[in-house]
């Protein structure tokens, strides 16, 4: 697994900072599958490395999905060589994670912890797109975001299933 997880942490607590509306674990890997997608549009490359599936709701981050995964059900680690639980770690470093029981289901919640958002670990470009996405996301919804996924041709005609980032 090839992911940067102090980068997703730092656009976590950007994303905090700029008081995204209803912000859980959904809605970020929207918002950073769409930061992802705006910087390889225009530079060519991805801003993190994590790959994106299509689900029958939308996308997924196949990485982030199980990191959250894990959390929601409160997965206790036999083996502590485990990327995961220095990616989890890695998380919990710059952020506290509520797990929040709704009527129907859970959902994480996100809170900072001592650590601002660190810019000087992204090029002026990454950052460029994770302005620009999350400025214009902020206040969307996680239905809208999903629908706003199927606009994109290639998440369109891909099958559930498929990689389509």
């Amino acid at each position: 697994m090839n992911i940067d997880m102090t980068k997703i942490a730092n656009i976590i607590l950007y994303m905090l900072h700029k008081q995204v509306k209803a912000l859980n674990h959904k809605k970020i890997e929207l918002l950073i599958f769409f930061c992802e997608l705006n910087h390889l549009n225009f530079c060519g490359k991805k801003i993190l490395g994590e790959t994106f599936i299509k689900t029958q709701r939308g996308v997924k981050a196949e990485v982030l999905d199980e990191l959250f995964t894990l959390i929601l059900d409160e997965v206790e680690f036999e083996d502590e060589e485990d990327d995961r639980v220095f990616f989890i770690q890695e998380l919990m470093d710059f952020l506290e994670i509520e797990i929040v029981e709704k009527e129907r289901f859970k959902e994480l919640k996100f809170s900072k912890l001592d650590e601002d958002f660190d810019e000087t670990i992204f090029t002026s470009d990454e950052l460029k797109s994770i302005h620009k996405v999350i400025n214009l996301y902020k206040d969307t919804s996680v239905r809208n975001l999903s629908n706003e996924c199927f606009s994109l041709e290639k998440v369109r005609k891909s099958e559930n299933g498929a990689i389509v980032l």
